[in-house]
């Protein structure tokens, strides 16, 4: 069966866009059901490891509702939010609006993180919750967030992992497949909205595959850790690599 998302010429970039724009109301609480919750420590994790604090000026790319910028600027950073498709910006500055103080220190624009629409060297932390799985080159994005980043600049990525234990990954996979849709077809009207979850990651390198990325597109310190056996993978690297380990304080 074809996913009507799931387009691997060059229409995945519309492909990426009509699905985010039919589940961008539906996204956080489909995002807690399928997660058991647990994306939210994921990505306070992911923050931690940001380590975006007073006097940082963070990017969170593809930043959907915005749940990853506002726990940075909670922490001081001044964020810019950036995502292509529009209905999930609209999400985003619901939630900034409703921050209060802590919101005005984020700011949202629309784009697109294969043409990063600011300078070189702008950012100190560039993070990406489950969005470079979704871009329809992946070097190319990693490229491009290397060009935002100062020198020694930090990017983290949480993203959907392949985990090595057969037998964990066959019933992670089964779920992706079987139970995960059902949450599209009910809040959404659409399986294949959630279908797309582990078509894309069949296509995407996952932990291995994206840290050679890393390596070879300007990073150096490139660091990995699984969460729940590898479900999930968070991923740090720097701009002109460092000697210490990203993730001593975690």
């Amino acid at each position: 069966m074809v996913n009507k998302y799931y387009v691997t010429d060059g229409a995945r970039a519309d492909g990426v866009r009509q699905l985010f724009t039919s589940i961008a109301p539906q996204y956080d609480r489909i995002n807690d059901l399928q997660s058991f919750g647990l994306h939210r420590i994921w990505k306070r994790r992911m923050r931690r490891l940001a380590a975006a604090g007073e006097e940082t000026f963070a990017l969170d790319l593809c930043c959907g509702t915005g749940d990853v910028a506002l726990g940075m600027a909670r922490s001081g950073a001044r964020v810019l939010g950036i995502d292509f498709v529009f209905p999930m910006l609209e999400r985003a500055r619901w939630r900034v609006q409703r921050a209060g103080g802590t919101g005005g220190r984020v700011s949202l624009i629309q784009g697109d993180a294969l043409a990063i629409p600011c300078p070189a060297g702008a950012f100190d932390v560039v993070t990406m919750s489950y969005g470079l799985r979704n871009l329809a080159d992946f070097e190319a994005g990693l490229r491009e967030v290397c060009r935002v980043l100062k020198p020694g600049g930090r990017l983290v990525i949480l993203d959907f992992g392949k985990p090595e234990n057969r037998l964990w990954r066959s019933m992670y996979f089964s779920y992706l497949r079987l139970v995960v849709p059902v949450f599209g077809r009910l809040f959404c009207g659409d399986s294949d909205a959630y279908r797309y979850i582990l078509e894309s990651l069949n296509a995407y390198p996952a932990r291995s595959g994206i840290e050679q990325m890393l390596a070879g597109n300007g990073f150096g310190c490139v660091e990995s850790a699984d969460l729940l056996g590898g479900v999930m993978h968070l991923t740090a690297a720097e701009k002109q690599g460092q000697t210490a380990s990203l993730f001593a304080d975690l």
